[in-house]
């Protein structure tokens, strides 16, 4: 999801900027309120930024010849939702073009949108989903931060399809070629890391409970099961 410095063309870069600047809008209106009213929940916060720096920032090798890195975005859109997730996205985003090479800034717009909204948005709705039909919490928690980092990529290949559509076939054909490249390498990363992640969710509920249900994440009728199933 780092596509590089200067690699999409005019008017594309532009347009995910615009595209994606409400989301992250909305997310820094609802990260002041965070701040404001749930002070207790920064740490947790901060953690779930860090998670998305440390995952994302794994440069592994494609077999395809590309790279492919964890998302982590996952868990922030369950614990806070997509909106904050993509402030969180932004930071680390930016951090990651200025340090590391790792995407552009002109291409910050394009990335923020995979890797910062799409994959959150589609990890949150798993998960509400999830809760509210009563699938298991870690089941749910898997599937959320899976489909996310996949669905990322996914976004990713769509951006690049709509700059560089092929010759012939056009737009469908570069869709299967660009999700091709990064689906054999992405599909194992991206199992790998709701596995981690529903570990990591784990551990917060053993460690913090009361804070996931202040944070409307669980019920405590919800936590209180969790806990006698694991007794």
């Amino acid at each position: 999801m780092h596509i590089m410095e200067g690699f999409l063309p005019s008017p594309w870069w532009q347009i995910w900027f615009l595209i994606s600047a409400p989301f992250v809008i909305y997310g820094l209106y609802q990260l002041k309120i965070l701040v404001n009213e749930r002070r207790e929940a920064l740490p947790l916060l901060a953690v779930a930024g860090a998670f998305v720096f440390v995952l994302s920032s794994l440069k592994l090798p494609s077999v395809t010849g590309s790279c492919s890195h964890p998302t982590g975005t996952g868990l922030g859109a369950i614990l806070f939702g997509p909106f904050i997730t993509s402030v969180l996205g932004l930071i680390v985003l930016i951090y990651q073009a200025l340090f590391l090479a790792h995407g552009g800034l002109t291409t910050l717009g394009a990335n923020v949108f995979s890797m910062g909204i799409a994959g959150p948005i589609v990890a949150w709705a798993i998960y509400r989903a999830g809760t509210k039909t009563g699938i298991n919490t870690f089941v749910t928690v898997f599937l959320a931060a899976a489909l996310a980092d996949l669905f990322t990529y996914v976004v990713t290949s769509v951006q690049l399809a709509l700059a560089f559509p092929a010759e012939a076939g056009g737009f469908m054909t570069s869709l299967v070629a660009f999700g091709t490249v990064f689906a054999i390498t992405q599909v194992p990363l991206a199992i790998i890391e709701g596995l981690v992640i529903a570990l990591v969710f784990k551990y917060i509920i053993a460690v913090r409970p009361d804070l996931l249900v202040r944070l409307n994440v669980l019920t405590e009728h919800a936590v209180e099961r969790i806990r006698e199933a694991a007794a």
